[in-house]
């Protein structure tokens, strides 16, 4: 690996434990709306934004007067229902200052709306050491398209060559690797090592990558300040 300088960091499942609300938030969503659409469905898509979610499970698009009610009841429901309840898994807040004590600059990368993303960082402790935050309001499409990372890489201004991604799902390594951004994947957003090919390395979460840092592809880093 080159010499890293910043870290791009997705959050639901991979900084905060909330990958199946979000799939209940939605089956509950589809009901308000008369969809029946089981969570096993829903599961696998669970980190693209609703601007994919929402054509591939039902045919309908999100700009659309029956998308943007269905949008609105998934945003009720969430941050109503299981938003106040999440929390960030084992020592996210931890890998984040470890990352920044290294000298990584660090920004995020995710499909949420703006005041969502700042609630989300504030679950995870990340809010104060976050260079650069990049939400849906930043980008015109959501992972799997590549608008949200490139848009990150912008704020960040590295060549994608000096730049990791973390992420938990499929949709983040198809949107990174548009962008020539490597991944490294994170098993506790649900998917498994398969599920997760072209990630440059996996770990369990942030515990695992935090006490496996110095051997990571981010342990480079602190071995050439040694």
């Amino acid at each position: 690996m080159p010499d890293l300088k910043g870290v791009i960091l997705d959050v639901d499942g991979t900084l905060v434990d909330s990958n199946e609300a979000h799939v209940q938030a939605w089956v509950k969503a589809f009901k308000r709306g008369g969809y029946d659409v089981p969570a096993e469905r829903i599961r696998p898509l669970i980190g693209m934004g609703s601007d994919n979610l929402l054509p591939t499970l039902i045919h309908v698009e999100k700009d659309t007067p029956e998308g943007e009610k269905l949008s609105e009841y998934w945003k009720e429901i969430f941050e109503s229902e299981y938003l106040p309840n999440l929390k960030a898994f084992p020592k996210t807040k931890e890998l984040l200052e470890r990352l920044k004590a290294d000298g990584f600059k660090l920004a995020v990368a995710s499909s949420a709306e703006k005041e969502m993303l700042k609630r989300l960082l504030e679950i995870a402790g990340a809010d104060k050491l976050i260079e650069d935050e990049t939400s849906a309001d930043d980008a015109e499409n959501s992972k799997p398209d590549p608008d949200i990372v490139q848009a990150a890489l912008d704020k960040l201004n590295l060549n994608p060559k000096e730049v990791v991604m973390l992420g938990d799902t499929p949709y983040d390594i198809e949107a990174a690797g548009k962008t020539s951004v490597k991944v490294i994947a994170l098993r506790c957003g649900g998917w498994n090592d398969g599920g997760l090919k072209g990630a440059i390395a996996i770990y369990d979460d942030p515990a695992d990558l935090l006490a496996h840092l110095d051997n990571s592809p981010l342990g480079a880093k602190t071995k050439n300040k040694c």
